[in-house]
């Protein structure tokens, strides 16, 4: 499984935004919120974490096998403050259930067809300018974006062309208080040529751009296969880091013993920076019952 093919099976029907535009703001069809009908599945396993600073995420695609509905009651258990990577119908479903979305789901040509080749710069801004008012009548204040890959695009040459078809999608987004995220993404393992793989390389990005609006998304487990030195990395340039993914290594799965990362030193480290946003869990769980996995995760990662 993989972000992107998971993504176009849960939410195919959501990527016309027009469309869901018209669902959301009609509402006799909106959905109905979930009730609960059998007792809380993990009663106080979090109760530290409004001390903390930092709240949880968990992202969608990873328990895609899951309905929406079940992911919401078990995020609500959890003292999981939010479901993301969504498209405007479910973040409709997530927040009547009393959920926030910390980051919405991108435009449906990005990830590889990104913001560093002119190729594409007209198609995103078109689509992110359909995509950003309709997450700004929603509340949304993170909207995730790519780089890119390179097929054989330079780093400076793609980061340029990334400054250009960025600047008027940064510029909306400022408009309607949303901040663009790119996300940071290893090239070696899951995004074979994806060019915004190093930490360093993003924050240029956000230097040249050089808005609040466009900041980085930092997933650990991408940077620690990309680059490691991840506490250090994060201390020195968390004020361009707007958000985190967490996932084991190597695998990509569950964030316990079995792995190399020490979550709850890297946790440590997020808080002491006085971080207020959200960590997400994005690790595919592996287990029998993946909820017993989820509730593990989020007590490591609560301090």
């Amino acid at each position: 499984m993989d972000r992107k093919n998971a993504i176009k099976g849960i939410l195919a029907s959501a990527l016309g935004v027009p469309v869901a535009r018209d669902a959301i703001n009609n509402n006799s069809d909106a959905p109905r919120p979930f009730t609960r009908t059998e007792p809380a599945l993990f009663g106080g396993v979090s109760s530290k974490i409004s001390e903390q600073g930092y709240r949880h995420s968990v992202c969608r695609w990873t328990y895609s096998s899951a309905p929406l509905e079940e992911l919401c009651e078990a995020a609500i258990d959890l003292k999981i403050d939010s479901i993301e990577l969504l498209n405007p119908p479910d973040i409709k479903i997530v927040q009547q259930r009393g959920l926030n979305c910390a980051v919405a789901n991108s435009v449906p040509l990005s990830l590889t067809d990104g913001f560093n080749n002119p190729r594409y710069h007209a198609k995103l801004k078109q689509e992110y300018s359909q995509l950003i008012p309709v997450l700004a009548d929603l509340g949304i204040q993170n909207l995730i974006c790519f780089s890119g890959n390179r097929r054989s695009i330079g780093d400076q040459q793609g980061m340029e062309q990334c400054a250009r078809g960025l600047d008027p999608v940064v510029s909306l987004a400022q408009k309607y208080g949303i901040t663009l995220i790119m996300e940071l993404l290893n090239s070696k393992v899951d995004h074979k040529d994806y060019q915004c793989d190093h930490t360093t390389w993003g924050v240029d990005l956000c230097e040249k751009i050089g808005s609040d609006h466009f900041k980085l998304l930092y997933d650990i487990y991408h940077m620690q296969v990309m680059e490691g030195d991840i506490i250090a990395t994060i201390q020195k340039y968390h004020p361009y880091i707007a958000h985190y993914h967490t996932a084991g290594v190597p695998g990509r799965n569950e964030i316990d013993q079995s792995q190399e990362l020490n979550y709850p030193a890297i946790m440590r480290a997020i808080q002491e920076t006085g971080f207020k946003g959200h960590v997400a869990q994005e690790f595919i769980p592996t287990s029998e019952n993946k909820f017993d996995s989820l509730a593990k995760a989020i007590e490591l990662c609560t301090l």
